[in-house]
């Protein structure tokens, strides 16, 4: 079957599949910014398009809906802080402790240097619907996932419900470090944190005898 000339016809010697994928990227970055400084909650299809510089005819284009736009706003505010955390890890070399402290120190220092994309990533996801819901749930778990095979002891058995809770627990931390106008500094707020994280480095067998996985 020949391809749809309407779909492979370039423009301007860009391919039309190009320039779709450039639209979506300019909305998404648009979303960051609007839904990080006015809230989801407050934000219009239109706000995010005139902000991307993009009639309404290209957000729907892209995304069926703005909790679609809002999912992929996540999704690529997660992707970069968790890429920029892991090369944090592999920058630090060393023990466990010593990466856990260079990722949190990382991460802290990437909300506060982008309190947009700090919003969208901490408060703007949550309570919106379940796919959003979702979708939060499917990146802790990746982030968890992550974060534990560079900090865990090697062998050490996989532990999702330590992971979730090692995770959520850094998160409420940012919140209320974020809520308190970023204080204290990024070297004590990834004190308080690194005390949380560390027990991912602890062998089990260090553990208190209550706390040590049971068969």
């Amino acid at each position: 079957m020949p391809a749809d000339p309407t779909t492979t016809r370039p423009y301007r010697g860009v391919p039309q599949d190009e320039r779709r994928a450039q639209r979506r990227r300019q909305l998404v970055a648009a979303g960051v910014a609007v839904y990080g400084q006015r809230g989801y909650r407050h934000a219009t299809v239109k706000a995010v398009c005139a902000a991307a510089g993009l009639t309404e005819r290209y957000f729907y284009e892209s995304f069926p809906n703005s909790e679609a736009l809002l999912i992929a706003c996540f999704e690529t505010v997660t992707c970069a802080v968790l890429e920029e955390i892991m090369a944090a890890a592999r920058d630090a070399g060393g023990g466990r402790p010593g990466r856990a402290r260079a990722m949190l120190q990382t991460y802290f220092a990437a909300l506060q240097r982008d309190p947009p994309s700090a919003r969208v990533f901490l408060v703007e996801i949550r309570g919106v619907s379940r796919a959003v819901d979702r979708a939060f749930d499917v990146a802790l778990r990746d982030i968890g996932r992550q974060v534990a095979r560079v900090i865990a002891p090697p062998g050490a058995p996989a532990d999702p419900l330590l992971q979730a809770g090692i995770v959520g627990g850094v998160i409420h931390i940012a919140l209320r470090w974020i809520e308190d106008g970023y204080a204290p500094p990024i070297e004590d707020v990834t004190g308080s944190a690194l005390r949380l994280a560390v027990v991912l480095a602890r062998p089990v067998r260090d553990a208190p005898p209550e706390v040590r996985a049971t068969p």
